[in-house]
């Protein structure tokens, strides 16, 4: 069964250049080198600046876990973390079709 993610990432004023950067390699590692990642992709929202909210495809749940355990996601995870204001708000769900 598909899994899709969201995850709402707050980033501190001003670091919005920087996370970007680093957001945008971690997205050509994904979707590069990660099969079962049917989508990955990051939006800046329109009226609030320093909020981003990515949207995810995986396609089953093995998938969205290998992605948590890639080298990728855990080094540039690590470059992320600290420009965070505050920690991500996950949301997980499963395909209906």
């Amino acid at each position: 069964m598909a899994i899709g993610v969201t995850a709402k990432l707050v980033i501190k004023p001003g670091k919005n250049q920087t996370f970007e950067a680093a957001f945008a390699r971690l997205a050509t590692e994904v979707n590069q080198h990660e099969d079962g990642c049917e989508f990955y992709k990051i939006y800046k929202h329109s009226e609030e600046p320093d909020t981003y909210v990515v949207l995810e495809s995986y396609v089953d749940q093995a998938a969205l876990e290998a992605h948590r355990e890639t080298e990728h996601f855990r080094s540039i995870g690590n470059e992320l973390g600290p420009l965070l204001a505050a920690p991500p708000e996950l949301s997980i769900m499963q395909s209906c079709t």
